[in-house]
């Protein structure tokens, strides 16, 4: 599950911007998780859940997750779907199975924002 290797990565990353904040708790962390980016959300979640337990910083802090759209073109027709969702099996207007990914930020996980207090 690499999943907690990415919450590991992001609770590094929030004891590193609280040090340059000079701030003592982190109360809610935003992240985008692109439904490209092969993160399962529940185990995200389920990680952060569980590694925060034992960190002052964040614990109890809480965790939103954003997933965004991506748009996928047809091959056959060219016509565009949209979804935040798993990608379509196939084009709803030619029933093409070849759909491609062209826009959004379908693959990433960012950290979009942190909320702290002192």
């Amino acid at each position: 599950m690499h999943e907690i290797s990415l919450v590991q990565g992001l609770l590094q990353q929030l004891h590193d911007l609280a040090a340059e904040h000079r701030t003592a708790r982190v109360t809610k962390v935003t992240m985008v998780v692109g439904p490209l980016s092969g993160v399962v959300v529940e185990s995200f979640q389920f990680g952060f859940d569980i590694l925060t337990r034992e960190d002052d910083l964040v614990r109890g802090a809480e965790l939103e997750i954003v997933i965004p759209e991506v748009s996928y073109r047809c091959s056959g027709c060219g016509a565009v779907e949209k979804t935040a969702g798993q990608r379509p099996r196939k084009c709803s207007g030619c029933g093409d199975p070849i759909l491609i990914a062209e826009q959004g930020m379908g693959g990433d996980v960012i950290l979009q924002q942190v909320e702290m207090e002192d």
